[in-house]
């Protein structure tokens, strides 16, 4: 399992359910890669086609495989309502580096395509150190507050 950070794009999507039945829906999206969760910015207005157009940023530390979406809609006198998921596996990211916005399918409990969500994604693996122990000041290559290495050689 590679370490590193995984940047998601989160760009838009279409053709969601609009589960309001007065108004546009004004979506929102829970993106969740194990225990870490992001929320995206509330999008007002555009009912079944938001455009978010943010990123966030994970950090990959454990055996994770795949991203999981899940699209609501805010509610202001009620509990905000589900409107669909997307899981995207991250082994073709992992593999490759990145793959750009591509549109994933987002389906409702009963598995029923509900639309789709685009969402790019890139890695960047943790430099591998071969340099020994990690060291109690977390082994980065600043070594901040530790001793790395003196540049002074004796003859």
């Amino acid at each position: 399992m590679p370490l590193g950070t995984l940047e998601v794009i989160l760009v838009d999507a279409k053709g969601l359910d609009n589960n309001d039945f007065l108004a546009d829906m004004d979506p929102y999206v829970l993106l969740t890669l194990r225990t870490q969760e992001k929320k995206s910015n509330v999008v007002s207005g555009q009912g079944s086609a938001p455009e978010w157009n943010e990123t966030f940023v994970f950090t990959v530390s454990d055996d994770v495989s795949e991203l999981h979406l899940k699209i609501m809609d805010k509610d202001n006198f009620s509990a905000d309502d589900f409107v669909g998921e997307a899981t995207i596996s991250l082994e073709p990211v992992f593999t490759e580096g990145g793959i750009p916005p591509t549109p994933y399918n987002v389906v409702n409990q009963d598995k029923e395509y509900r639309g789709e969500i685009k969402v790019g994604l890139r890695f960047t693996p943790e430099p591998e150190q071969n340099d020994g122990p990690s060291g109690e000041y977390g082994g980065s290559e600043e070594g901040y507050g530790g001793w790395k290495q003196s540049s002074y050689a004796e003859e």
